[in-house]
């Protein structure tokens, strides 16, 4: 088993398809298969054991996930906004390594023992640099060997290298997709960053499906929304810090999207209010949140466009809660809710989420396999399933506000926050207390007039119990997310233990 398969397959049945890219840099799958093989046998010929990757996202990618698994090295990407010193310190962990950098090197990676560079934007002109193409069909088979090596976001500390196999990544696309589904009209807009595992399965499953890729370097929300009306894109993915700016900018320009049949998000949690204004704007849109992590090869969970209309149009209380939920797992997956014993609890209450399948990896080269003897993976979020079997997630476990004893959801504090009309975004965190161990402060981004912290305070108080209450409020133009939509929590706990620095922000 090996990922190539999956390009292989595509490629006899549809070589005159455009793969990826559009106009005179479009690339065929014919085109693709002969780009692929010419950059196997150079990464073999440079007697690299890994292919890294740090640039921004273009068709090239596709050449480079797939030489890599085609070599037998491990595709890494690296987060290519790192400081050089960072992402020396990254590379340095995978070597011997070619690299396919940006334009001039601008981390400086050639100049590393065992690393070799190339300009990322100079591949297809030259993919093999003078080397023996590989032979057809001459790729590993071994399913248990290294497809894709993830530095994990490192909001709580420093990345990991997440192991994602080829039997899982092939597990995750045969059971998801089906090989040439897409029509010849089809186009899938990706925004999201090349290190990212929505990045990764989202290249992978459109090449098997024969969807056409089109890569959005970098995101800006009204590049985002020309781009889907030039391109004729039919699908996309976003994070929901961009599905936020997408819904901004078209409200601003006074427009809808009617063209798009597919937009998924995940990454993050997306508020409620934001997809409810998302369906407006996008009336012939089938809404799809996913939910998954970089050790389960992606998406475990889905809340189906069926699921997001219906919520949407319910005047049920807990019909409409649906639309805060990931939905239900995905065939191939199990999810189970277990206390801190690890026993599995009733429907309703939470505890840590934990998933098992074939596509589940749960493994790090700095620890080695984290799953439980029977194949489950402790993912360290925390939610719920309720009784119609709708996944709840309410945030990381260290997320987790601990108050005289009480677990607290930060998740559920900024929902009632993000009501207010006022309320542009806001975070929930645990501050220091000699009292109650902990107690909950927020950061909140506000329009003009801001609300006072009292009538904040009585909002959470209104709806939810006085444990809740924040007893401190700190009003801030914005909060620190990473490059994946998900907030650095550790960055505003670290401005509550200065002072000074809180109170500039």
């Amino acid at each position: 088993m090996n990922l190539m398969l999956l390009l292989e397959m595509a490629a006899a049945a549809g070589g005159d398809r455009v793969a990826a890219g559009s106009g005179p840099g479009a690339v065929t799958y014919r085109q693709l298969m002969d780009e692929t093989a010419a950059l196997a046998g150079r990464i073999r010929a440079s007697g690299a054991e890994y292919l890294v990757v740090c640039d921004e996202s273009s068709p090239a990618l596709v050449t480079a996930l797939f030489g890599a698994a085609w070599a037998g090295a491990p595709y890494v990407p690296l987060n290519y906004r790192l400081t050089p010193g960072e992402l020396a310190a990254l590379a340095a962990r995978t070597r011997p390594a070619l690299a396919l950098v940006g334009d001039g090197d601008p981390a400086g990676l050639g100049l590393a023992d065992g690393i070799e560079a190339i300009e990322l934007s100079r591949l297809r002109a030259d993919p093999g640099g003078g080397s023996e193409p590989a032979e057809a069909g001459s790729w590993p088979m071994d399913p248990d060997a290294v497809a894709v090596l993830l530095y994990t976001s490192g909001t709580t500390g420093p990345p990991k290298s997440a192991v994602l196999r080829h039997r899982h990544l092939t597990s995750y696309i045969f059971g998801a997709s089906e090989l040439m589904a897409a029509g010849p009209d089809e186009a899938n807009l990706i925004a999201v960053p090349p290190y990212h595992i929505a990045g990764v399965a989202i290249t992978l499953s459109q090449i098997y499906i024969g969807r056409r890729i089109v890569y959005m370097p970098r995101f800006d929300p009204d590049g985002w929304i020309d781009l889907v009306r030039s391109e004729g894109i039919t699908h996309a993915m976003v994070v929901p810090t961009m599905l936020t700016h997408i819904v901004d900018a078209l409200d601003r320009r006074g427009e809808t999207i009617t063209s798009l049949r597919s937009l998924a998000y995940g990454g993050g949690r997306a508020h409620p209010s934001v997809v409810e204004k998302a369906l407006g704007l996008f009336p012939e849109t089938g809404f799809v949140n996913a939910y998954g992590l970089t050790e389960t090869s992606a998406t475990v969970s889905l809340l189906s466009p069926d699921d997001h209309r219906a919520a949407a149009a319910s005047s049920d209380p807990g019909a409409r809660a649906r639309l805060a939920s990931a939905g239900r797992p995905i065939p191939a997956v199990e999810v189970s809710i277990r206390d801190g014993a690890g026993a599995e609890v009733s429907p309703g209450a939470s505890g840590e989420v934990w998933v098992r399948g074939a596509q589940v990896a749960g493994e790090y080269l700095e620890g080695g396999a984290r799953l439980d003897p029977d194949g489950w993976f402790a993912t360290r979020d925390t939610g719920y399933v309720d009784a119609d079997g709708y996944l709840y997630l309410l945030g990381r476990d260290d997320d987790i506000i601990i108050r005289g004893g009480e677990n607290l959801s930060p998740g559920e504090i900024e929902d009632v926050l993000l009501s207010h009309d006022r309320v542009l975004d806001a975070a929930a965190v645990g501050m220091g207390s000699r009292e109650w161990g902990e107690e909950v402060a927020v950061f909140v981004v506000a329009s003009a007039p801001a609300p006072s912290e009292a009538e904040l305070c009585e909002l959470v108080r209104s709806r939810l119990r006085s444990s809740r209450v924040p007893a401190r409020v700190v009003f801030t133009d914005e909060l620190p997310y990473n490059e994946t939509g998900k907030i650095l929590r550790r960055v505003l706990r670290a401005r509550l233990a200065d002072p000074a620095a809180a109170a500039g922000s």
